[in-house]
This record gives structure tokens, C-alpha cells and sequence, in this order.
């Protein structure tokens, strides 16, 4: 297995994919996949455009579809629900269809959803996502950090360290042959510094400011938390994720 991580959507290869592409956006699209899977949703199904997810959601019944839309760090007008993954309650979503369209994780699912293997991960759901790496011992993993608006952030950052720290605590593997490029060496050590503080982390990451000025503190409380749902979010179909 050889991992490669990259900080944004932008910065990923444009004429290769990987076998398993694996997208993490922490705060907060990520998260919220893997609770919504975590608490009996049906599926989760990502737009870059909220017009195309509007027109798509349009297509189900009422009762079994919830919408929810994110920009700059806030929910749209006309949506349930924002991008929150604590309003993702067995009571809210389960065997319901969320239609979620994010300003940075959508993205990042839209750019690798043509790989066979697409998973999204979150600090959440790490312990799964590691579990299946080593069953499953792709060839070419990436991890794809959804960034902010094109630029680096910590908090995926963090993230992509922590799965692979622990494909290396889990395997036979030593760094310099898990590591496709420098971006994974430094990841880990991000990890390695800030795994006992992940909520002082993000207090520091730009999105974490910005989510604390929208007063959701509660959602980076949670998703600093580490391997607390056993969920897989896999793609089924384009743009469109189940769990394993």
C-alpha cells in the first residue's frame, strides 16, 4: 500500500486515480456523513450546486428526503438542516436520504468520485477506515483534505495524519514505505503533536475560529472526538455514499 495525501481538491493528479480515494472534510461534511450513516440515514447524497441538488431531492418523497446546505460556515435559507452533524439524530434522519451540499467537502467528493474504492472519513469514523485499508490493502490510497475554499487547513490535515499513524501502529509498514509523498511525514507528526489536544487544534485552525464565531463550539467538541462511530461511508454511485 502506498498513501498519498493531499492538502486540497486542487492539488490532487488530474490525469490519474487512485484505487481508494479516501476524502476528509473534519469540520464538518465528513463528520456529518458518517453520523447521518451512524444514526439509520438511508444514504447521503453530495452537490457541489445547490441548484443540481434541489432538482435531484426534488425527485423523492417528502418524507424520505432531508436537504441540507452549507456556505461559509452557515446553513442556506430554505434548507433543514445546515452542516451540523448534531441535528443528524436517529430522530432527524433515520431512513431518510440527506442531500447535502457543503462549501468545501462536496468538492472534494466530486473530484475523486470517478475512483473505484471512495470513502469519506472523519476523525469519527478513523478506527473503520483503517480497519478496511488493511483488509482490503489497496494498491494507491489517497487521502484528499477538503481545505478551505482551495487552502490548506489543519483540521483534515490532522486527520489524514491520524489514519495514517495508524496504518503504521496497525501494519509491517515503516514510514518511508507507507508515505507516497512528504505531505503524509508531515501530517503524522501533525498528529503525533496534537493527538492528546485535537479540540486545542482546532481552536487554533482558521475553520475552527470561523465555526466558533458562528457559536459551534458543541460541533468542534465533537469532532475532535476519535474511532466513537464504527461507520463506513463507501460510495455507491456517484456522489452518493452508504454504509459498508
Amino acid at each position: 500500500m502506498k498513501l498519498f495525501i493531499y492538502h486540497t481538491p486542487e492539488l490532487t493528479p488530474t490525469d490519474k486515480t487512485p484505487d481508494c480515494a479516501i476524502v476528509v472534510d473534519v469540520l464538518r461534511a465528513t463528520s456529518t456523513i458518517a453520523t447521518v450513516l451512524a444514526s439509520g440515514g438511508e444514504a447521503v447524497q453530495a452537490f457541489s450546486d445547490l441548484d443540481q441538488l434541489i432538482g435531484v431531492s426534488d425527485n423523492w418523497p417528502l418524507e424520505k428526503r432531508l436537504r441540507a446546505g452549507e456556505r461559509g460556515g452557515a446553513k442556506v435559507t430554505g434548507f433543514e438542516l445546515g452542516n451540523s452533524p448534531l441535528d443528524c439524530t436517529p430522530e432527524v434522519v433515520k431512513g431518510r436520504r440527506l442531500f447535502i451540499s457543503t462549501t468545501n467537502g462536496t468538492r472534494a467528493l466530486q473530484r475523486v468520485q470517478d475512483s473505484p474504492i471512495v470513502l469519506a472519513a472523519a476523525l469519527i469514523n478513523r478506527a473503520a477506515v483503517v480497519r478496511f485499508l488493511l483488509e482490503k490493502q489497496p494498491e494507491i490510497v489517497w487521502i484528499v483534505g477538503s481545505g478551505w475554499e482551495g487552502s490548506f487547513s489543519l483540521e483534515d490535515t490532522v486527520c489524514a495524519g491520524a489514519i495514517a499513524h495508524s496504518l503504521l501502529a496497525q501494519s509491517q509498514l515503516s514510514p518511508a514505505e507507507l508515505a507516497g509523498n512528504d505531505e503524509v511525514i508531515s501530517a503524522i507528526a501533525l498528529y503525533a503533536q496534537w493527538q492528546n489536544d485535537l479540540l486545542g487544534l482546532f481552536h487554533h485552525a482558521s475553520h475552527g475560529q470561523r465555526l466558533l464565531r458562528l457559536e459551534s463550539h458543541e460541533d468542534l467538541k465533537y469532532c475532535a472526538q476519535t474511532d466513537i462511530l464504527d461507520v463506513l461511508p463507501i460510495q455507491q454511485e456517484p456522489g452518493v455514499l452508504k454504509s459498508q
